[in-house]
């Protein structure tokens, strides 16, 4: 059975689950619910690059940079408000610089997806979420000579967030199918 998540239309956009004008909302819901999910399982291995992709792939950049933003600002009260993270420089420092990352990893999965030809949505998925999650971890790395932490940066560490965030990925694009065929109103009002 193939995947149908390509778009009818030539919006380049690669997720269609609701209809266009719900998509910034339910991109956001669906965000934020995974956010606060994975943040309570995760704490700082949070799939923000696996977030960024659905994001772009759902949405045009502007409006994934915000839904990305409102899922990072979930991340950012439940660690601070809900599991304690400390109150110092450093934790603000580090939560403000994942928050850059996973920007930073939207701009680059909306760039590969738009780069990318239309057709075999899941190898450009997977394409992209290699790219938003290369630069997500660079974008970490780049801040450890000013606070710290270049343990988290063994292979094996690397690899497991990496591994998690493809889960991640799919169950969201999972996620976006069930809700695009269980909508048959939405799909009319789409193909209309």
């Amino acid at each position: 059975m193939a995947l149908d998540i390509l778009p009818s239309h030539g919006d380049r956009l690669r997720l269609h689950p609701v209809a266009p004008r719900l998509a910034p909302m339910f991109g956001f819901l669906l965000l934020t619910v995974s956010c606060a999910l994975a943040s309570f399982a995760f704490a700082c291995a949070t799939p923000f690059a696996a977030f960024a992709v659905v994001a772009a792939a759902m949405l045009p950049l502007r409006p994934a940079l915000l839904v990305v933003t409102g899922a990072w600002l979930v991340n950012q009260s439940i660690g601070f408000g809900v599991l304690h993270y400390p109150i110092d420089g450093s934790t603000i420092a580090w939560g403000l610089v994942i928050g850059a990352a996973a920007l930073l990893a939207t701009i680059a999965a909306s760039s590969i997806l738009r780069m990318l030809p239309q057709g075999r949505a899941p190898l450009m998925l997977a394409l992209a979420l290699a790219a938003a999650y290369a630069v997500y971890e660079l974008a970490l790395l780049a801040a450890t000579p000013l606070l710290g932490g270049e343990g988290a940066f063994t292979a094996a560490i690397v690899t497991r967030i990496g591994l998690t965030s493809a889960v991640w990925l799919a169950g969201l694009v999972a996620t976006c199918e069930i809700v695009r065929l269980v909508d048959p109103l939405g799909r009319a009002m789409r193909n209309a």
